[in-house]
């Protein structure tokens, strides 16, 4: 007597293509590197683009003229955990107004650690060249804003550039007369600062402005002054519409718009700072 087995026999067809699969190739190592940081928009005729530079975390307690209370309210309110520092974005802007291809601030390069330095290669991913930009713009000096003009082996970022910086911002910061009187814990900021521009300097590419003055068309400087002597905004208008680049008006957007009155630390002027914030 012949028995069957058709519940083996289908086992048996089930499990056939399997045996000859072959084992699966080791994946490709991980790349461990992020999207581009970049985003763009219109402004009139004018290109304007965001450029994500990288991150700093800002101790609460560097924030001024606010009650502990009242700044871990206004932070759990905006869902911001600042138990290891409030992380905040460093950026730059660059601007194509068909004739000019304009840089507003230059991001930190490497001077305050792996957490910045990209704005040279998020200038690329956005598809332009760093040798491209005719002119960089500095709301101030500060070493997240400035830095970024140099290469990591000390060359210039952007060779074609002329940069260009407040009259009052390059009399605080490079003025060897007035040097003298800023003080010791601000050395190390001071030296970021004249290294930043001393190439550009030394080749007649530094230039100074007065706040207010009409720089290119379509492009205003204004006085925002506090945060350092010569903070400055770039107004940029084109096809009715405005922008208004404004540097370090604010450090904190889930402290100082609820409480314009909060300063930072950082600001040399921190009165003169909350009143231009106000006033903005």
């Amino acid at each position: 007597m012949t028995r069957t087995f058709p519940g083996l026999a289908a086992l048996l067809l089930f499990l056939i293509p399997l045996l000859a699969i072959p084992a699966a190739a080791q994946p490709p190592a991980p790349k461990g590197v992020q999207a581009p940081g970049y985003y763009r928009m219109a402004l009139g005729d004018m290109e304007i683009t965001a450029l994500y530079d990288g991150f700093t975390r800002l101790k609460p307690e560097l924030l001024t003229n606010v009650k502990a209370k009242d700044l871990q309210a206004m932070f759990q309110r905006m869902f911001v955990d600042p138990s290891n520092g409030v992380q905040t974005a460093v950026n730059a802007f660059l601007v194509h107004t068909g004739q000019n291809l304009i840089l507003v601030d230059a991001g930190g390069g490497k001077s305050l650690g792996p957490s910045m330095g990209n704005i040279t290669a998020n200038v690329r991913a956005a598809g332009y060249d760093p040798a491209q930009i005719d002119t960089v713009l500095l709301t101030h000096l500060h070493p997240d804003h400035a830095c970024g003009l140099l290469n990591q082996d000390g060359t210039p970022a952007f060779p074609a550039a002329t940069v260009l910086v407040a009259e009052q911002e390059a009399a605080f910061w490079l003025d060897p007369a007035a040097t003298t009187k800023i003080p010791e814990k601000m050395q190390r900021v001071l030296g970021l600062a004249k290294a930043s521009v001393a190439p550009y300097q030394a080749k007649g590419a530094l230039k100074t402005f007065k706040p207010g003055d009409s720089l290119l068309p379509g492009l205003l400087s204004v006085a925002e002054f506090g945060h350092t002597p010569g903070h400055t905004g770039f107004l940029f208008t084109s096809g009715g519409q405005s922008i208004l680049i404004w540097g370090d008006v604010v450090h904190s957007h889930s402290v100082q718009f609820a409480k314009p009155g909060a300063a930072i630390e950082f600001d040399t002027d921190q009165k003169q700072a909350v009143a231009t914030r106000a006033k903005l």
